[in-house]
Formats: C-alpha cells, structure tokens, sequence
C-alpha cells in the first residue's frame, strides 16, 4: 500500500474590493468548518443582520469578477457565491470550512474602504463560500474546494504526495483513487484500501481505491 498527503488544492489571487486574497488552503489538519455564525471560535459581535453589517458575514454574498470580488445583496443579480462560514485570522492557524465549501476568500487587514464598524480597520480573516450555481468544485468528486471529503478523487503529484482532480476525466490530471470512506486510524479502512489519503478532522484518514 502506498502512503500519501494530499497537497493544496485551491489557491486564490484576487481582490476583494481593497483587501488582497493571497495563499491556498491546505487539506485540513484538524478540527472541521463550522456554520454557526462565529468567527475565530468567539460569538459574532451583535450588529444589525443582513447585507452591510459586517463585510462578508455569515450568509452573505459576494459577486465575482475577473479579478475582484464585492460584497453584494443576497438578492442581486450580481450574487454569485454565498458566505457558508466566516472566521477571523489566516487559513493555517483557523478552523477549516466546510465540507462541500467551492472556494476560500482571504480578507486582509487595514482596508478603511471596507471597514464595518467605523474603526479604520477591517480584521484579517476568510470567507468559507459556496457558488450560487453550479458547478461546485467543493462537492464530492467535484475536482476542487479547499479540502479532499469522501468521494473525490485523487491523482500521485510525486514525493508522497496527491492532489485532487475531478472524478469524470475531465480534469487536467486523470483521477487514480477515489476516497470511499473516512475514518479514526488505518486499521479501520477495508482491506481493499490501496491508498492512505491526510483528509484531517475527527476521521483524518482518508481510505482510497483504485479507479
């Protein structure tokens, strides 16, 4: 059997309005995305709710542009992707999103323009979002999202390492093993396991098969 770590899957280099998004997120280390509204792990200051009351809060929505992405209403025709968690911090060192999240946006610090509550500042942190319409990379065999979830498919990058790819052929790399299963530890994947996979979170190991 063979050992490997899935690598980075999604890296963003956009604007969102004055912040830069910059970085990837690597498949999650531990812990999972949560969807409750708090950032950092701390409640979410209580302001008005709704579009505006804090930039690309919980439930929110942004449009998307060739390089730029806004904060618009939920209900605009230009809403392209939807806020499904939003925390404070950088991606390494905060809680991982979603499962099914398509892509990640990352907020920087110290963007008056985009300030919510008057202070000269905006908190460097990043929106967990999931598009509006398809496609959805984030979905199982989908080829992408910012972390690998049973049901996509993986292809040898080198080094010990795997990287995602869509499950139907159409990516640029074919897929090899697909994640059938998600467990605590290694002894607990079915016989036919032929790849060890890094997935992260309560169940880290991810056993694959051949395709």
């Amino acid at each position: 059997m063979h050992n490997a770590r899935t690598a980075g899957v999604v890296c963003a280099s956009l604007l969102i309005a004055a912040a830069a998004l910059t970085g990837c997120q690597k498949s999650p280390s531990s812990g999972t995305g949560s969807e409750d509204g708090r950032l950092g792990g701390q409640p979410s200051p209580t302001r008005p709710s709704g579009y505006g009351a804090v930039f690309l809060a919980l439930d929110e929505c942004s449009s998307r542009g060739r390089e730029t992405f806004t904060e618009v209403s939920c209900t605009s025709e230009k809403a392209a992707a939807r806020v499904v968690a939003r925390y404070d911090g950088s991606v390494s060192e905060g809680p991982t999103c979603p499962e099914r999240t398509d892509f990640v946006l990352h907020i920087s610090e110290n963007s008056p323009a985009l300030d919510e509550d008057g202070d000269g500042t905006v908190p460097q942190g990043y929106a967990c979002m999931r598009n509006l319409e398809a496609p959805h990379p984030g979905d199982p065999g989908g080829g992408g999202g910012p972390r690998t979830i049973v049901g996509d498919c993986v292809y040898s990058a080198g080094r010990g390492e795997v990287r995602e790819t869509s499950c139907d052929g159409k990516g640029e790399e074919a897929p090899e093993y697909r994640v059938t299963k998600a467990v605590t530890s290694r002894p607990k994947c079915p016989p036919s396991t032929s790849l060890y996979v890094d997935l992260g979170g309560p169940k880290p190991v991810g056993c694959a098969k051949r395709v």
